[in-house]
C-alpha cells in the first residue's frame, strides 16, 4: 500500500501577510506545496490530502486539480473550528481552529494507510521524501512513528527570528523530547535564541523539527482521545492550540511506543516573513538550473 501525504494547508499566515501557501515560486507559477507533492510522487506516495478550510476550497481545486489529475489521487478535507467539538465547547471569542494536531485529527475519515504530514508551506527537499517513503511503507507500526530531523542551521531565516523544535534524541536514534526554542537567529557563526531575556547558544547541528512527520492511521485514536481532554481543559484560553507534540508526547510516555528521528542534510527554506520570498525564487531557480527539478513541473 503505498503512503498518503498530507499538507497542512488550513492557516492563514499572519506574519507573512497574505495566502502564501498558494504564491508561485516557480517559474511556471509552482508554489512550495508543487515541489512538494513532485518529490513525494517521485518517493512512491500515492496520494495527496489537502487540509483545508472550507472557505479555500474553490481556490485550491481550481489551483490544484486539474494538474494532479491523472499523477496522483486528490483528496480535501476541512479544518474549521468546531470539527470535533461541540458547539457549546467552543469559546465564543475564537476566531480559528485549534491548531496542527486536530488538523490532523480532521483527516481520519480520509486516510486508512500510513501517511505524511508536512506544512504547505516548507520546502524540504527529495530527501527527506525518499526516506519518509520508506519508512512508512516498510518500519511504520502502532508502535513506531517517525520525524524528519533537519539540522537547525539550515533551517534559518536571513529575515527574522525563527522558533524551532529542537529535537532531543536518545543513542538508539529515538525521540525524547521536543524543546521549543523561540527567536532563534544566527550570532556571527554562532546560532541562538532569546531566553529569560538572554541569548543562549544552540548547536548548529541541533536535529529540529519542521513538521514533518511519519504516522502509522492508528494516530487518529490517540488524538481523538487528547483533543477530547484538551478542549474543555483549555476553556478559558481562545488561543489555545493542539499542537502536533502534544500527540508524539503522548505516544511515546507509553515504553513500547518510540518515534525514530530520520536525519536529513537537506536545505530546509520557507516563507516566514514577506522578504523570504525572493530568496525562495533564487532556491528554486538553482535546483532547476542543477537539474534537480524541470523547468516546468506538470507538463
Amino acid at each position: 500500500m503505498q503512503p498518503t501525504l498530507l499538507i497542512l494547508a488550513a492557516g492563514m499566515a499572519s506574519r507573512y501577510g497574505s495566502m502564501k501557501q498558494t504564491e508561485g515560486f516557480g517559474p511556471s507559477g509552482e508554489t512550495i506545496m508543487d515541489y512538494s507533492i513532485y518529490d513525494a510522487i517521485k518517493a512512491g506516495f500515492g496520494k495527496v490530502v489537502f487540509i483545508i478550510r472550507k472557505d479555500f476550497a474553490e481556490n485550491f481545486k481550481n489551483k490544484f486539480g486539474s494538474k494532479l489529475a491523472g499523477k496522483i489521487e486528490v483528496d480535501y478535507v476541512y479544518q474549521e473550528m468546531d470539527s470535533f467539538v461541540e458547539k457549546n465547547q467552543i469559546p465564543t471569542e475564537r476566531t480559528k481552529p485549534w491548531g496542527t494536531g486536530h488538523a490532523i485529527l480532521c483527516a481520519k475519515d480520509a486516510v486508512k494507510e500510513p501517511f505524511a504530514v508536512i506544512n504547505a508551506d516548507d520546502y524540504y527537499g527529495p530527501d527527506a521524501f525518499v526516506k519518509a517513503a520508506g519508512f512508512l511503507s516498510n518500519q511504520c507500526n502502532p508502535n513506531l512513528y517517525a520525524i524528519v530531523g533537519y539540522q537547525l542551521d539550515k533551517t534559518l531565516s536571513n529575515h527574522g527570528t525563527v522558533s524551532r523544535g529542537v529535537c532531543q534524541v536518545d543513542d538508539n536514534g529515538n525521540l525524547i523530547a521536543i524543546n521549543e526554542r523561540t527567536k532563534i537567529f544566527q550570532q556571527e557563526t554562532k546560532v541562538v535564541y532569546e531566553e529569560d531575556g538572554g541569548l543562549k547558544e544552540v548547536a548548529g547541528s541541533s536535529s529540529v523539527s519542521m513538521n514533518f512527520w511519519c504516522f502509522h492511521p492508528s494516530v487518529f485514536d490517540l488524538s481523538l482521545k487528547l483533543f477530547q481532554q484538551f478542549v474543555p481543559q483549555n476553556a478559558e484560553n481562545i488561543k489555545a492550540e493542539f499542537f502536533i507534540p502534544i500527540i508524539a508526547d503522548k505516544f511515546i510516555t507509553d515504553q513500547s511506543n518510540s518515534i525514530k528521528v530520520i536525519p536529513t542534510t537537506a536545505q530546509w527554506f520557507g516563507v516566514t516573513y514577506k522578504e523570504d520570498a525572493p530568496g525562495v525564487k533564487n532556491n528554486i531557480d538553482e535546483l532547476i538550473s542543477n537539474k534537480v527539478y524541470p523547468e516546468s513541473l506538470w507538463v
